[in-house]
């Protein structure tokens, strides 16, 4: 760093001459900062008071002027395909042609910011970025609302697709039309949405253009004509998808004379900002500082920010009917911001959009940590990831056997689209439904179902005749004995031995269905007679017999962690 000093004239000539103090102005290049110094003329070095002004700044970000836009200039569209069929990439050169961000190597799922979407290859926070695109000499607004690549986040996509005129339709041309890919398509179909069928992987060694065509105008009925072909890895014929999307997406309905009413299609959390919820204006316009009102909650809130995804943050004065964007209203928890959501102004109520249902839930699990001393650090870990996704949902639990932890477990009907093959309605009971191996090949959903009755019953097990109530359970009649069984055998392994006999019994009610026994330590007690009578060898055998059963009454078993986890796992078949 350099640096020169520069003596500067005092505004007021008689301070200059009252204070026996030297105004200097030092100033740091490779900062691009100027700050004056003063300090006393007869001292060298040390300053007593200072300012900073900043000399040149950084070029601010351009100020859009989004009223340019009307919605026949604006094409609201989604990407939609099966795990691995190049989603990210395609949406990595889009941005690239339209200038939103630089073209480079590194440029690798600019969409996918979690560690998992990189280290998997699969979407799992959708991410929004608004396009400038110039076509005929007509200057357009591309908003591409990327959707999760996952097969557990149908509710999050239809939302996405609600939000959208068109989507594009993505399949690879080796690997053809996939469970996925079915899946999708019926969520655009039943949303009237216009689809654009695009192949991709047409640089592939083992690529067939050509049969996925036919399979597309077989299966979708959609004309081969329709199909573009682009490597989205190279960037062949890539801008004819963004000619396509301008001229076969119809634009958005709605006007910004309409009262103000917008969906909510995701939202995270900023430590400093809280909730910034992404938004489709349906009709009408929106300003900072406005009164809206969550249809869901009936809370009202003051606009603080809002702007456009490119796919950074980039502030506007306001949105317009048919733009998509991001809003910051001082929402504190993301459950605040429910996806599928309606904003309207509180001065202009509005019927809310149709459409909209609570997070669906994924994945049920209890989640308690071996170590307990590491119970804070789990809760912790559990609370920032219920601030970013309003879709979990958990509960604190306390488990005898192990300790502090949450769980959540639903009955439901459940649903399985398998590839090529219609919908199969198969019920969720005592135990997990185990999808197909390859879950590239199956798409899971269910519904809500209502209690039936069951024949259940409790079944304890006890050690010594002494119940242990961590490991009562439920189960259905017909599957005790299995059950039972297996959790005895499961303990004799985990028990570690005594100098007693353990009995552990499986019992529903008076009635034991199952039994293993844990030997005890045998001391040789006749390792020291060599013959001589055999009343005396029966005489030891006999006191070692009653000091055994003595310690049975009165001693306790010690059941380890670890055998508690032991018989709570589901071993595989």
């Amino acid at each position: 760093m350099t640096y020169f000093l520069v003596k500067q004239l005092c505004d007021f000539s008689l301070l200059r001459r009252v204070l026996p103090f030297k105004v200097c102005r030092r100033k740091m290049p490779s900062y691009n900062i100027c700050y004056r110094v003063l300090r006393h003329r007869w001292m060298k070095s040390l300053p007593v008071f200072s300012s900073f002004r900043s000399l040149s700044t950084q070029p601010a970000k351009d100020v859009v002027d989004l009223s340019k836009f009307p919605v026949d200039k604006i094409r609201n569209f989604c990407i939609i395909a099966h795990i691995d069929h190049g989603k990210s990439t395609l949406a990595d050169r889009l941005l690239e042609m339209t200038g939103a961000i630089a073209k480079t190597e590194k440029n690798k799922q600019v969409l996918d910011k979690l560690q998992v979407e990189r280290e998997r290859g699969i979407t799992v926070k959708a991410q929004t970025a608004s396009l400038f695109y110039s076509h005929d000499g007509q200057e357009y607004l591309l908003n591409l609302i990327d959707t999760p690549g996952h097969v557990d986040f149908s509710y999050e996509v239809s939302r996405s697709l609600s939000a959208c005129q068109g989507v594009l339709l993505i399949i690879d041309a080796n690997q053809g039309i996939q469970a996925q890919t079915v899946a999708n398509f019926y969520l655009a179909f039943e949303a009237q949405l216009a689809i654009i069928p695009v192949i991709n992987k047409i640089d592939l060694k083992n690529a067939n253009p050509e049969q996925v065509e036919s399979q597309i105008e077989k299966v979708f009925d959609i004309p081969r004509e329709e199909c573009i072909r682009i490597s989205a890895k190279l960037g062949t014929n890539v801008e004819a998808v963004l000619q396509a999307v301008v001229e076969r997406i119809p634009h958005p309905g709605g006007s910004v004379d309409d009262p103000f009413k917008a969906l909510v299609f995701d939202s995270n959390f900023d430590h400093y900002r809280g909730v910034v919820a992404n938004i489709a204006v349906i009709g009408g316009r929106v300003k900072k500082g406005d009164k809206i009102v969550s249809a869901h909650l009936s809370k009202t809130y003051e606009v603080n920010e809002l702007g456009l995804l490119r796919p950074e943050e980039h502030a506007t004065q306001k949105l317009f009917a048919g733009q998509v964007g991001y809003i910051i209203a001082g929402m504190k928890d993301v459950k605040e911001a429910q996806i599928g959501d309606t904003l309207y102004r509180h001065e202009h109520p509005v019927q809310a959009l149709p459409g909209f249902k609570p997070a669906k839930a994924m994945v049920f699990a209890g989640m308690y940590p071996v170590d307990q001393s590491e119970y804070p650090a789990l809760r912790s870990a559990v609370e920032r990831l219920t601030l970013n996704d309003s879709s979990v949902t958990v509960q604190r639990d306390s488990s005898l056997a192990l300790g502090a932890g949450w769980r959540s477990e639903p009955w439901c009907s459940s649903a399985a689209y398998r590839q090529m093959a219609p919908l199969v309605i198969l019920k969720w009971r005592e135990e997990r439904w185990r999808l197909h191996q390859n879950e590239k090949e199956t798409r899971f959903d269910y519904e809500n179902a209502d209690y039936q009755a069951a024949d259940l019953i409790k079944m304890d097990i006890l050690l010594n005749g002494r119940p242990v109530e961590e490991l009562t359970t439920i189960v259905h009649k017909e599957r005790a004995y299995s059950m039972g069984k297996a959790m005895c055998e499961r303990l004799k392994e985990s028990i570690p031995r005594q100098m007693f006999e353990i009995a552990i019994q499986a019992a529903i009610g008076s009635k034991v269905i199952a039994r293993e026994t844990v030997k005890a330590f045998r001391k040789n007690v006749l390792a020291k007679c060599y013959g001589g009578d055999i009343t005396r060898k029966m005489k030891l055998l006999k006191r070692q017999a009653e000091g055994k059963k003595k310690m049975r009454r009165i001693g306790n078993v010690d059941v380890p962690k670890d055998a508690f986890i032991s018989v709570l796992k589901r071993k595989e078949k």
